[in-house]
């Protein structure tokens, strides 16, 4: 709605007769959210005076923007939100695609919000993978959180299914990767070059030529499970990159099944669990 002020007054009483059939309660959302403007700015006061030739324009709300199937907002509030990821979805952007990623939908339906928001990565999750990532919500909550992803104290619980039957029920691997995106991460005993990773996994299940893991991160460098997992001679079903041999999903058996943190604004325990996908959830002979 555009409207041309014909006398003088304010912009309270001149919404009061663009939008007689509204309360006064909806004028003042309509300002909150920042849905008027005069003269191209947006105005926010009631109170604002006018002058005959002023323009006032009120703006229709924004359709919320839709995430894409299999994409879900698991929680949002106004530090955080966390969302389950589909495998085959970027994380964020890369040189080859822009538009389909993970922060590329959050951001345009942040946009979209009558208030919009800010949207932040905090950490990233394999594209072929799929489970559970937060974002912030500002500067201070981002800081906050890769904090605790620095310290560890974040709880990363992954599901994977892998190639042959392993040998012991548990175990550590610990090794230095060389990460030279984008190019596949290598193990390497320089220590001025490598970054020191940690795995904890343990077994779930064994059929004869597949086992399911519970793999827990102890830090969390691009690709650590897939390099350590592979370094056991038990590389991921449908990994071919890291020795991979099988497909039987379709998808990398990858799986973030469990994302716990500290709230970055109350300090509470927030723990998420998502299921292994249906894909998964049978081994097969």
């Amino acid at each position: 709605m555009r409207y041309t002020v014909r006398a003088p007054g304010s912009l309270g009483e001149c919404l009061g007769r663009l939008l007689a059939e509204s309360s006064g309660r909806t004028r003042k959302q309509l300002l909150a959210g920042g849905r008027v403007r005069v003269n191209g700015a947006t105005a926010r006061r009631a109170d604002g005076a006018l002058v005959p030739g002023d323009v006032v324009e009120v703006t229709a709300r924004t359709p919320r923007a839709v995430l894409p199937p299999g994409l879900e907002l698991v929680y949002e509030d106004d530090d955080v939100m966390v969302v389950d990821k589909p495998a085959g979805l970027l994380t964020i952007a890369t040189e080859r695609e822009r538009q389909r990623t993970v922060y590329a939908y959050l951001t345009a339906r942040a946009h979209a919000r009558q208030s919009p928001a800010t949207v932040l990565i905090v950490h990233r999750l394999d594209r072929l993978a799929s489970g559970l990532l937060v974002f912030a919500a500002s500067p201070v909550a981002k800081r906050m959180l890769q904090a605790q992803f620095a310290a560890h104290t974040v709880e990363r619980t992954y599901l994977a299914v892998v190639e042959g039957r392993l040998t012991r029920p548990a175990g550590t691997v610990a090794s230095r990767l060389l990460d030279d995106a984008p190019g596949p991460v290598r193990e390497t005993d320089d220590r001025r070059r490598g970054r020191p990773a940690v795995t904890h996994w343990r077994v779930l299940r064994t059929v004869p030529r597949y086992t399911l893991l519970e793999v827990r991160l102890e830090t969390g460098r691009r690709n650590q499970i897939r390099v350590h997992l592979a370094r056991l001679g038990h590389p991921i079903a449908g990994d071919a990159a890291y020795g991979g041999r099988t497909d039987p999903f379709r998808r990398l058996a990858l799986h973030a099944h469990v994302l716990g943190f500290d709230h970055p604004a109350t300090a509470a325990r927030l723990r998420f669990v998502s299921p292994m996908p249906a894909a998964m959830a049978k081994l097969p002979p």
